[in-house]
């Protein structure tokens, strides 16, 4: 095999809750991640000179060794022990900063492609133990579907699927960047954290209760709104469009509105594409999503 290509998704967090500092910086979390169809396209070639070249097609991303696809594979030649070189283009759609997990989730495709293209045989569990030294979103990416996330994210339990929907994902022109959102929960923090409290996601696992989707969370809200205030409208016109739950994704700058109904879903796109970059995606479950990572489509 000399060449590979394979699709990489992004995710929504259907609720984020934050609980207490950890010693190793991370806060404790309870998070519902869900694929959902907005996908990058990652081609890999085999090299015989041993390099590892990286490009892709946008100017925001820097396509050296600082990006994780690049780092990935460096972490697998490591772990291997091999010399093998690769040239890997990227046709990137996720917008990057947006709480949407683009690079996170070319991370993962990227142990999974190398791990067949240069003959590996790395175990899955494997790849989760090298996913989770890129990242806490990364080993994510080796699941797919809707799964629970716990820990400091990284802790992951798949859980029964959901009904396919339609997610409205209303991405500004600004990015919000991870740790400053954290550094305005940790300054709001007290009243913000979820220690404690019985968790929103929790209860609706165990439910599967509409009443109780619709109330899902999430924490950053409070602190990236504080950064970008402009967020909050977007997410209130959303609601007010007839999203059945609208969250920031993350710690955004990306909101999402979820529906049901792909009429109403289309309908409240059209309220935003004047202003901002706007998708409309499915939803993406466990068995389709690996297939779309088989198939490269």
């Amino acid at each position: 095999m000399e060449k590979i290509t394979i699709c990489s998704l992004a995710k929504i967090n259907l609720g984020l809750e934050i609980g207490r500092l950890r010693e190793d910086g991370y806060h404790e979390l309870i998070t519902l991640f869900q694929t959902v169809n907005l996908k990058d396209r990652l081609t890999f070639e085999r090299r015989p000179d041993g390099l590892i070249s990286l490009a892709g097609n946008r100017t925001d991303v820097p396509w050296d060794e600082s990006n994780l696809i690049y780092r990935s594979a460096l972490l697998l030649r490591r772990a291997t022990g091999l010399k093998s070189g690769v040239s890997i283009t990227v046709e990137k759609n996720i917008p990057p900063g947006r709480g949407l997990a683009g690079g996170s989730s070319n991370a993962a495709v990227t142990l999974l492609a190398l791990n067949r293209l240069w003959g590996c045989h790395l175990e899955r569990e494997k790849l989760k133990t090298l996913a989770a030294e890129l990242g806490a979103d990364v080993p994510f990416f080796l699941h797919g579907g809707l799964c629970l996330g716990t820990g400091k994210g990284d802790e992951l339990q798949e859980v029964s699927e959901m009904p396919t929907a339609w997610v409205l994902l209303i991405v500004p022109d600004f990015p919000v960047s991870t740790a400053q959102a954290y550094r305005e929960f940790d300054r709001l923090a007290g009243f913000l954290t979820s220690t404690g409290k019985e968790s929103k996601i929790i209860k609706f696992l165990e439910h599967r209760n509409f009443s109780l989707f619709k109330h899902l969370r999430n924490d950053l809200e409070p602190a990236a709104f504080k950064i970008q205030p402009q967020l909050v409208d977007i997410k209130k016109e959303l609601t007010a469009a007839g999203a059945e739950l609208s969250l920031l994704s993350g710690s955004g700058s990306a909101v999402f509105g979820w529906f049901q109904d792909w009429s109403l879903a289309r309908q409240a796109a059209g309220k935003f594409d004047r202003d901002y970059e706007v998708w409309l995606v499915e939803t993406v479950g466990r068995e389709q999503y690996w297939q779309e990572l088989s198939t490269g489509a």
